[in-house]
């Protein structure tokens, strides 16, 4: 089987174009994760990552096996990586999602999934919305028909 190529023509990028491409770029970073902060403290034995939001997490050293070969001087100089979504240490060629890291806690996915679970139960869809308003117009929710049998 062939596969034909197809010719792509680029259009020119005008100050139009390169003004949405910009403001995509804005919103896809401030709808990720984008940790900008990240500090070892060692009377906690933990690591305390800053977000964007001034909110932050605290993970204990002793519950990621990653992290648990590292000096307390390497644990000083992780830095963020990747665009905000994880913890490197570069003299270990050490790079860890802060997502994976968030995932790996039992805690934090409960904390997680209580979040989505209230957050999704309370959208209402485009459709659901219209049915909602042409009931009201109807005089409420239709009531359920019963057998009398």
């Amino acid at each position: 089987m062939t596969i034909k190529a197809k010719k792509r023509d680029n259009p020119p990028v005008t100050d139009e174009v390169l003004e949405q491409a910009m403001a995509l770029g804005r919103q896809r970073s401030r709808s990720g994760l984008q940790a900008t902060r990240v500090t070892y403290l060692p009377s906690l034995e933990a690591i305390a990552i800053g977000f964007a939001d001034k909110t932050g997490i605290l993970l204990p050293i002793d519950h990621y096996p990653e992290f648990s070969t590292l000096s307390t001087a390497e644990l000083g100089r992780i830095e963020i990586g990747y665009a905000g979504s994880a913890l490197c240490l570069e003299e270990r060629d050490l790079h860890v999602s802060i997502a994976g890291l968030v995932a790996a806690s039992p805690s934090l996915m409960k904390l997680a999934t209580t979040v989505a679970a209230a957050r999704n139960g309370s959208r209402s869809s485009e459709a659901k919305i219209l049915a909602v308003r042409e009931n009201g117009r109807k005089g409420g929710r239709p009531r359920k028909l019963t057998d009398a049998t």
